[in-house]
């Protein structure tokens, strides 16, 4: 086995705040963790993980006690974690609870969709401003006053903390997040390709370019030092004076969750936002053919990307979870439509047929040389032939199947919920065993309130090499890994 990307220590970093112990706190929403982050030595320790209640943690506070408040998007709860490490429940009902702010010992926090709200948990809830426009990171000024975004269009308000009318303070494009310095400058970051900062200091208004795509959250140290995180590629970055930067945790992929390779074995990665440079929001498989890549989207899409045009087109929309993707020679897409529990083809002028129907839950999908179509089946256990719309199963009493691919005529599997490469027979045999791919964890449903992309269920992808040698989306660490079969 050879990684060909090295491992994400953050797998996509959103909310952070620096702790009662000074280590910077990271909420990591896709792998559902929170870390904490020594940023003189880029340590990185996972305090809250796969055995923590949390699912989509998405932004963090420190209250004056020292309790940590967690918002978790996709089943609307605020957490409370006590300095002990117990986890109970703060607020609950909320619609995609993003931006959290501490006042003292009160707590504030605000919804991500297109019409939400403002709100106060610290004694049940209040309501101190509505109709937000994708609520984000939010933080109190030297003023007192609650300083809070409007993502689209771009506005920063601010409101007194117990509630009136309020006050725009200022416009920047993409608002994701509103920090103040120690010395009360006002810091606005956007969530565009070039990681642009617009920092207000009164009517003075400079602008750092840092190039870091997605930035998601600010956070300064006692001694003034500003960190950003992206919640695209994840990482700590410092900005130092000048706008030049320091890379404290490095970046990588948030995933991945899709892997493909070209004819002449350039490998392209679906990184839930972006493929092959573009940025394209909650992407998930991948399958290339020649200049053509085809995905699917958490958005309930299949799509195609030509590289050498730049055009995309949409091939299928208000599909019910599509995940696993595969091309047939005439061009033909079939996709694993995991909600439904059937196999889809897609035509190449987007005529739509059933392939199959009535498995339980379908994940990937791959064609051997005769064109025949075999998928997994993650609830059911299984790999499975399709064979005039009928499913023969070829391997059962697996745990959690997903990747799948063929190489030279065989047929490879990831089990994830063993977290091992397996070849289907008869018989069937384990290849790699203890790999980086992530054990499968309860996660909401993949669409929640408003229409907005729900947490998307962990994937690892499996795809074949022009020389024969399988490429596993590691979705455990963040890598992607060249395997040879023996």
């Amino acid at each position: 086995m050879e990684r060909l990307t090295a491992p994400t220590p953050l797998r996509g970093s959103n909310g952070i705040s620096f702790g009662p112990d000074g280590r910077l706190y990271v909420a990591e929403y896709l792998p559902g963790r929170i870390s904490a982050v020594d940023v003189s030595t880029g340590r990185t320790e996972v305090v809250a993980g796969p055995d923590s209640p949390l699912q989509s943690p998405d932004d963090l506070v420190f209250d004056a006690d020292g309790t940590m408040y967690v918002t978790d998007v996709a089943p609307g709860l605020v957490w409370r974690r006590e300095p002990g490490g117990g986890f109970t429940v703060a607020a609950d009902g909320l619609k995609n609870p993003n931006g959290i702010a501490a006042l003292g010992h009160r707590i504030f926090v605000n919804e991500m969709t297109f019409s939400g709200r403002l709100l106060e948990i610290t004694d049940g809830t209040k309501v101190l401003a509505e109709g937000l426009m994708m609520g984000n990171a939010m933080q109190f000024g030297p003023d007192g006053y609650l300083y809070y975004p409007h993502m689209f269009p771009g506005e920063v308000y601010r409101i007194s903390p117990d509630g009136g009318t309020p006050e725009l303070v200022a416009e920047a494009a993409q608002t994701v997040a509103v920090r103040f310095g120690r010395d009360g400058v006002l810091y606005v970051l956007s969530i565009d390709e070039a990681g642009t900062i617009v920092r207000i200091d009164g009517d003075e208004r400079t602008e750092i370019v840092t190039g870091i795509a997605g930035l998601d959250n600010a956070a300064f140290d006692a001694g003034g030092r500003m960190f950003v995180s992206s919640f695209a590629s994840g990482g700590i970055t410092e900005i130092l004076p000048g706008g030049t930067l320091r890379e404290v945790v490095p970046r990588g992929l948030a995933g991945p969750y899709g892997v493909t390779a070209g004819a002449d074995g350039t490998v392209t990665v679906a990184d839930h936002y972006r493929i092959a440079g573009m940025y394209q929001p909650f992407a998930h498989a991948l399958a290339a053919d020649g200049d053509l890549l085809h995905f699917t989207s958490q958005y309930g899409q299949a799509a195609t990307f030509d590289r050498a045009t730049g055009a995309s087109r949409t091939r299928a929309e208000n599909l019910d979870q599509p995940q696993g993707i595969a091309v047939r020679p005439d061009g033909t897409l079939l996709i694993a439509e995991a909600g439904t529990g059937r196999v889809l083809a897609i035509a190449p002028d987007d005529t739509r047929t059933v392939v199959a129907e009535g498995l339980g839950r379908p994940v990937d999908v791959a064609l051997d040389d005769g064109g025949r179509c075999h998928v997994t089946d993650a609830d059911r256990g299984a790999v499975y032939r399709l064979d005039d719309g009928k499913p023969l199963a070829l391997a059962e009493d697996l745990h959690t199947p997903q990747g799948l691919t063929f190489s030279g005529g065989r047929l490879f599997v990831v089990e994830a919920g063993r977290r091992r490469l397996v070849e289907v027979g008869p018989p069937s045999r384990v290849v790699a065993a203890d790999l980086p791919v992530a054990v499968p964890r309860p996660v909401q449903p993949a669409l929640f309130a408003e229409g907005l992309p729900g947490v998307p269920r962990q994937f690892a992808a499996l795809a074949t090499a022009p020389d024969g040698a399988l490429l596993l989306g590691a979705s455990g660490d963040g890598s992607v890994i060249r395997i040879t079969p023996p």
